[in-house]
C-alpha cells in the first residue's frame, strides 16, 4: 500500500517539527560525536598507539556490525507512519517492529558465535576475551536501531535525541572510568558495549505509550526483504566507516601497529565531522526526500554541493592546521603529513556525499539502486586497499574513489527517476518496493 502524500499526513499530538527536528537530530549527533572524539583521543593517550590497535579494531568491528544493522533502522524509517496516521492507513495485518527485532537480534547473536573463529584472527591476542562482548553489543544494537527507526518515521524527534546522547554518554563515562582505573582491553569492550541495551530499555519505556499505534507499511516477509537488501547496504557503508580499520588490519600486510595504528587514528579523527553528522542524519534524510518525492532532485544537488564545499575547505584547514594539533594531542607519538590530513578530510565530504545520495534513493523505494550502490562502493574500496603501492597512497586512493563510484549510481538513479516522474504522480511512490504503482514511480 502506498503512503499518504506528504501534505496529508497530521503531524502526530506531541511530535516536534521537521525544523525542530533537525535541530535536536543535529544537537545529539554533536554530543555523540564530541563523545567518540574523546574515547579516540583518551585510549590511546593513556595505553599507546601500538596497544590501542586492538581496541581500535574490536571498536571497529563492533561497530561495522552496528553499521550494517542501521539497515533495519533506514527501512523501519521509511515503512513506519505517524500513530495519528497508522490505524488509517495501514492495515492490522502489518508487521511489528517488536516481532521483527527480537527475530533479528536472535540471528545475529547466532551468526557472531558462529562466525568467532574468523573474525577473532583480526586481534592480536585475547580475542577470547572480547568473543561475549562481541556478540552482546551486535545483537543489543539490533533492538536499538528498530527503536530509533521507528521514532524516527513517527517524527519523534526528543526520544531520538534522548536515545543518541544517553547512548554516547554512558559510553564516554563509562570508558573514562575503565581507563582510570587501568582496565584492561576486555573491560574496555564491556564499557563500550553495555550502553546500547541501556539506552535502549530507559527510551523505550518512556517512549512506550507514544509509539503504542505505529504500524509499517509491509509485512514481514516483504520487510525482511527489505532489510536483508538495506543491511547489505548498511554493511558496504560500514566498510568505509566504523569498519575501515578492521578492513586495514586484513589488508596492511606487514606494516608495523604504530604505523596501523598511525592511519586508523588520522582517518578515523579528521573524517569524523562530515560523515558521523551525515551518518546521524540518514533516517531524518528519509523522511526529508519522502516529503519531496514529486520534486528530489534539485534539494538533492543543493545539499551535495554544499557538502562538497565544505569539504573543499575543511580539506585546506586539515592540510594546514593537522599535522600540529595532532602534535598537540598526542605528543611524543609519529605525525601524519599534512597533505595526507587534508586528503582525508575531503575524502570524508565524498563519502558523506553518498550518505546524502543513499536515503534519497531509499525514499522512492529503489532498493535495488540503493543497494548496488552502497556495495559498488565497497567492493572498489577493498579493491583499491589491495594495490602493490605505498600504505598510505592505497589507503586516500580507496577513501577518494570506492565512494565516487558509489556516488555515480545512485546520483544516475535519481535523475533517471527525475526524468521520468509525472507532475501529481511523483508522491505515489509505492512504500514498499513492489512493481511501480504509476509512471513516476522508481524500479526497485
Amino acid at each position: 500500500m502506498g503512503e499518504l502524500p506528504a501534505d496529508q499526513v497530521a503531524e502526530p499530538h506531541g511530535a516536534g517539527t521537521a525544523r525542530s527536528g533537525l535541530a535536536l537530530v543535529l544537537a545529539a549527533t554533536a554530543i555523540a560525536g564530541i563523545s567518540g572524539y574523546a574515547i579516540t583521543w583518551m585510549v590511546p593517550r593513556v595505553i599507546g598507539f601500538a596497544e590501542y590497535t586492538n581496541f581500535a579494531v574490536f571498536w571497529s568491528l563492533l561497530f561495522f556490525i552496528a553499521s550494517a544493522l542501521s539497515g533495519i533502522q533506514q527501512e523501519i524509517t521509511r515503512g513506519t507512519a505517524p500513530s495519528a496516521v497508522a490505524e488509517v492507513a495501514q492495515p492490522r495485518t502489518r508487521a511489528r517492529t517488536t516481532v521483527f527485532a527480537l527475530g533479528a537480534a536472535a540471528i545475529v547473536l547466532l551468526v557472531v558465535v558462529s562466525t568467532s573463529t574468523l573474525w577473532g584472527r583480526a586481534f592480536s591476542e585475547a580475542s577470547d576475551e572480547l568473543f561475549w562482548p562481541l556478540a552482546v553489543g551486535a545483537s543489543s544494537s539490533v533492538f536499538v536501531a528498530a527503536l530509533t527507526g521507528t521514532l524516527y518515521g513517527a517524527r519523534r524527534w526528543k526520544a531520538i535525541f534522548s536515545i543518541v546522547v544517553i547512548e554516547a554518554s554512558i559510553r564516554l563515562a563509562a570508558v573514562g572510568i575503565a581507563l582510570a582505573l587501568g582496565a584492561s582491553n576486555a573491560v574496555l569492550a564491556w564499557a563500550v558495549v553495555l550502553p546500547f541495551p541501556f539506552a535502549f530499555v530507559v527510551v523505550a519505556l518512556a517512549s512506550r505509550r507514544a509509539l503504542a499505534g505505529t504500524r509499517l507499511d509491509v509485512g514481514y516477509r516483504r520487510l525482511t526483504w527489505n532489510v536483508a537488501r538495506t543491511i547489505a547496504a548498511a554493511a558496504s557503508m560500514g566498510v568505509m566507516v566504523s569498519g575501515f580499520p578492521f578492513v586495514l588490519a586484513f589488508t596492511a600486510g606487514a606494516e608495523s601497529s604504530e604505523a596501523l595504528g598511525l592511519v586508523v587514528i588520522a582517518s578515523t579523527l579528521v573524517r569524523a565531522p562530515l560523515i558521523v553528522t551525515a551518518m546521524a542524519l540518514q533516517s531524518y534524510l528519509i523522511v526529508f526526500f519522502r516529503e519531496r518525492r514529486s520534486a528530489i532532485l534539485r534539494p538533492f544537488l543543493v545539499i551535495e554541493v554544499g557538502v562538497l564545499a565544505a569539504g573543499v575547505l575543511l580539506g585546506v584547514v586539515g592540510w594546514l592546521a593537522g599535522p600540529a594539533v595532532f602534535a598537540v594531542l598526542f605528543p611524543g607519538q609519529p605525525i601524519p603529513p599534512g597533505a595526507f590530513i587534508g586528503v582525508l578530510v575531503f575524502s570524508s565530504a565524498v563519502l558523506a556525499c553518498l550518505c546524502v545520495s543513499a536515503p534519497a534513493v531509499l525514499a522512492r523505494a529503489a532498493h535495488t539502486a540503493y543497494t548496488a550502490g552502497w556495495l559498488l562502493a565497497a567492493v572498489v574500496t577493498i579493491a583499491l586497499l589491495m594495490l602493490p603501492i605505498g600504505f598510505m597512497e592505497r589507503t586516500t586512493c580507496a577513501l577518494l574513489l570506492g565512494p565516487v563510484a558509489g556516488l555515480l549510481v545512485h546520483t544516475s538513479a535519481i535523475v533517471l527517476a527525475s526524468r521520468g516522474a509525472e507532475p501529481g504522480t511523483a508522491s505515489r511512490t509505492p512504500a514498499s518496493g513492489d512493481a511501480p504503482a504509476g509512471p513516476s514511480a522508481t524500479t526497485p
